[in-house]
C-alpha cells in the first residue's frame, strides 16, 4: 500500500500456469458466526476434491462485549472471524463469507486479500522457505497486476432488527487507550508511557489457544493484578490456520515438529487478534488503538521486481493508516497508530530497562518459551532469545531480570556472531559494537561499525512521521525519548541530519484521524 493506504500498483503483468500448483482448495467457506455475549463461534468449511471438511474457530472473552441480536455485534463477530482467511487468496478458486458485510467491509477484505496474496507469494515463495514441497518449491518470477487467485463471495444473513447500535455504549473517548499487549518489550513500553503520562491505558491480551500464549503469560499476570483494566480475548486461531494448511499437498505435514522462527505460510496475523481487541474497544468506548511497533517494521523492498514489505505490513505504518482508514469510513471514531515508531529495537529497550524495570522484568520474547516452578522462561536459544540478550548486554543491563540464566548469556553472544540476527541491519551492527566496548569475547563473522543513529530519535518522512501521533500525545512522549538520548535526527534524502525536535512544524500539525 503507499503511504495514504493504498494499494500500490504492482509491476508488469505476465502470465503462467504455474499458479495452478496453488489452487488446491475448490472452495473456502466462512460463517456465519453464532453470537453470544461472551463468545464467537464460526465455521470453516473447505471443500477439496468433493470432499468436505470443517472447523469452528472460536473466540471468548472475559467481559459481556456483544448482544447477540444487535446488526453491529453481529457485523463485528463476523468480520472478526473472516480476518483468518484472508491469508489464503492464493490457495482457493473461491472464498465464500457468510454473514453481515457492508461494502466498506466487502473492499477492506479486497484490499487485504490482494495485498496478502502478493506479500505470501514475495515472502513464501521466492525467498526460501523449507516447509515447500514438488513445484510449489521451484517458483518461477512472474509479473502480475494481481496475485490474488480467489473470487471472494458474500452470502447475507437476514437481519431481526435494523443496523442500530445498542443505545447504552459508551461514546469512544480519547483518553481511553488500548494497547494491543504481548508480553514484548514494544507493548510493554508504550502501556508504561501511556500510564505515565496520565491517560486512561487498557492493556489488552489475545491468548492464542497454543503455546504462543507463553509470552504474553508472565506480564498477563502481572497486569491483571495491578491494572483493573486489563483485559484477555481467547481464541484457537492457531488450531485452524494448522488444520487449513493440512490441506496444502505442497506444505510438508510435519510442520508443527521442524523448529523455526518462521510459520509456513501465512502472514496476515495480527488483524486476527486485532479485530477481537475491537469488540472490547467498542464495549468500553476507547478511542485509540496502540500497537507497539518500532522503527524497522515499516519496510517497502522488491524481491525480483515483486513489491512486499518484508512480511511485515500488518506491523507497518500502512497497516496503521488502513486501519484508521477504515475505522473512519466505518464511523466507529476509533484510530490506530503506534508512539514508538521513531525508536530502533535497542532503544526501546534501553528506555523499558531503565524507566520502567517493573515491566521489562515480565517481558518474554521467545519461540519456545516454557514454564518453571509457575513462571514463563525463555529458552536462551532461539533466534529471538539472542536477539534480546545482545541488546540487553549491550546497554548494560542484566538479561537474568527477565529470566534468562546465566550461562545463556555467552550462548546467545557466541550465536549473534555466527547466525546474526532478524533486526534492522544498522541496529545489530551497533549492538556488536557496544558489546566488543564493553569487553564481552566475541568470535565470528557479525560486523562491529558503530550506527550511533539507532540510539537516537530519528525522524523519517515514510517510516516515522512525527504527524502520526495526536497531537497531544508529541511533545510528552518525545520529551520522555529525548531524556535517553543527546539529539533527534531527521531524515533529508542523503542522510541524518540534527533538529530541534519541538521546533519541528510538524509537532503542531493535526492528526487527521481525529
Amino acid at each position: 500500500m503507499s503511504s495514504e493506504g493504498k494499494i500500490d500498483p504492482l509491476p508488469l503483468s505476465a502470465s503462467s500456469d504455474w499458479f495452478k500448483n496453488l489452487l488446491v482448495v475448490d472452495r473456502m467457506e466462512i460463517g456465519p458466526a453464532k453470537i453470544e455475549k461472551k463468545r464467537v463461534v464460526t465455521p470453516y468449511k473447505i471443500i477439496q476434491n468433493g470432499r468436505e471438511d470443517s472447523h469452528h474457530l472460536i473466540y471468548h472473552f472475559d467481559e459481556a462485549v456483544f448482544q447477540p441480536d444487535e446488526p453491529q455485534s453481529i457485523n463485528l463477530a463476523n468480520l472478526m472471524t473472516a480476518q483468518g482467511a484472508i491469508n489464503y487468496g492464493l490457495f482457493c478458486k473461491e472464498i465464500v463469507f457468510k454473514g453481515l458485510f457492508d461494502d466498506v467491509d466487502r473492499q477492506f477484505i479486497l484490499d487485504m486479500s490482494i495485498n496478502t496474496a502478493q506479500e505470501i507469494y514475495a515472502k513464501k515463495f521466492l525467498e526460501p522457505n523449507h516447509f515447500l514441497l514438488g513445484e510449489a518449491a521451484k517458483v518461477p518470477i512472474i509479473h502480475k497486476e494481481n496475485y490474488l487467485q480467489a473470487k471472494l463471495l458474500y452470502e447475507k444473513i437476514e437481519l431481526k432488527s435494523p443496523l442500530k447500535p445498542l443505545p447504552d455504549l459508551p461514546k469512544p473517548d480519547r483518553q481511553k487507550i488500548a494497547v494491543l499487549s504481548s508480553g514484548g518489550k514494544d507493548s510493554l513500553l508504550s502501556f508504561g508511557l501511556l500510564q505515565e503520562l496520565g491517560y486512561d491505558v487498557h492493556p489488552i491480551f489475545v491468548n492464542e489457544s497454543g503455546r504462543h500464549w507463553y509470552t504474553a503469560l508472565n506480564s498477563h499476570r502481572y497486569f491483571k493484578e495491578n491494572y483493573p483494566n486489563t483485559g484477555r480475548v481467547w481464541t484457537n486461531c492457531d488450531r485452524v490456520y494448522n488444520w487449513v494448511i493440512r490441506h496444502f499437498p505442497f506444505i510438508r505435514q510435519d510442520f508443527q515438529r521442524i523448529r523455526s522462527d518462521e510459520y509456513p505460510i501465512r502472514l496476515y496475523t495480527v488483524p486476527v487478534f486485532l479485530f477481537g481487541v475491537l469488540a472490547v474497544v467498542r464495549k468500553r468506548g476507547i478511542s485509540r488503538v496502540v500497537i507497539g511497533d518500532e522503527y524497522d517494521t515499516t519496510r517497502k523492498l522488491y524481491n525480483d521486481g515483486v513489491l512486499h514489505y518484508d512480511g511485515l505490513y500488518d506491523q507497518s505504518r500502512y497497516f496503521d493508516l488502513a486501519m484508521s482508514q477504515y475505522y473512519q469510513r466505518k464511523n466507529w471514531g476509533i484510530s490506530q497508530f503506534s508512539i514508538i515508531r521513531s525508536l530502533s529495537e535497542i532503544f526501546i529497550l534501553k528506555i523499558l530497562t531503565e524507566r520502567y524495570p517493573e515491566l521489562q522484568e515480565q517481558q518474554i520474547s521467545c519461540h519456545l518459551a516454557h514454564i518453571e516452578n509457575g513462571r514463563v522462561k525463555p529458552c536462551g536459544n532461539c533466534e529471538k532469545c539472542r536477539r534480546i540478550v545482545g541488546m540487553l548486554a549491550a546497554i548494560g543491563a542484566d538479561p537474568t531480570r527477565c529470566g534468562y540464566r546465566p550461562e545463556h548469556i555467552q550462548r546467545c553472544l557466541d550465536a549473534i556472531m555466527i547466525k546474526g540476527v532478524h533486526q534492522e541491519i544498522e541496529g545489530a551492527q551497533h549492538m556488536v559494537h557496544l558489546l566488543k566496548q564493553l569487553g564481552y569475547k566475541l568470535e565470528g563473522t557479525h560486523a562491529a561499525i558503530p550506527h550511533p543513529e539507532v540510539m537516537n530519535v530519528r525522524i523519517h518522512p515514510e517510516y516515522s512521521p512525527i504527524e502520526e501521533i495526536p497531537v497531544d500525545l508529541r511533545v510528552p512522549l518525545f520529551k520522555i525519548f529525548m531524556e535517553y538520548t543527546e539529539v533527534a535526527l531527521k531524515a533529508d534524502g542523503t542522510g541524518w541530519k540534527k533538529i530541534d525536535l519541538f521546533d519541528e512544524p510538524a509537532m503542531t500539525q493535526k492528526y487527521k484521524f481525529e
